[in-house]
């Protein structure tokens, strides 16, 4: 349980930097570039999908020992699972609220976050000496 606490503040902690700079990233395109919302939402995730992977290869699922190249083929399905879902969700609420486009994508981020960490927990990060 303890280990389990641990990597939950792990994956919290990187998934706040990736979902930072996903935001960032967004919200520099649309403001300084004028880049719409949902292009911009593509390049913000490519970037933090490097934070992401790296921070999580590292720290989070360190001690389950999957091979760099399967945990990277294995989380980048994750992660674009998690964006695929972020963008149709994203773009069906920029078509039809009037919540800011910020406001919106951060509300986005944190909810595709608890699928993720099943996801990497359980299957892209899995070592091969692991059971399942």
């Amino acid at each position: 349980m303890k280990n389990t606490l641990k990597q939950l503040a792990c994956f919290i902690g990187v998934g706040c930097g990736a979902a930072a700079t996903h935001w960032l990233v967004v919200v520099a395109l649309v403001s300084t570039l004028h880049i719409a919302p949902l292009f911009a939402n593509v390049l913000g995730w490519l970037v933090a999908f490097v934070v992401s992977f790296t921070g999580h290869f590292q720290l989070t699922f360190r001690h389950q020992h999957a091979p760099m190249w399967q945990a990277a083929r294995r989380f980048f399905l994750v992660s674009a699972l998690g964006f695929a879902l972020n963008e149709a969700s994203y773009a069906l609420l920029l078509a039809t609220t009037s919540i800011r486009y910020d406001i919106l994508l951060g509300s986005i981020l944190i909810a595709i976050a608890a699928m993720t960490f099943i996801l990497g927990r359980f299957w892209a990060f899995r070592g091969s000496t692991q059971r399942g």
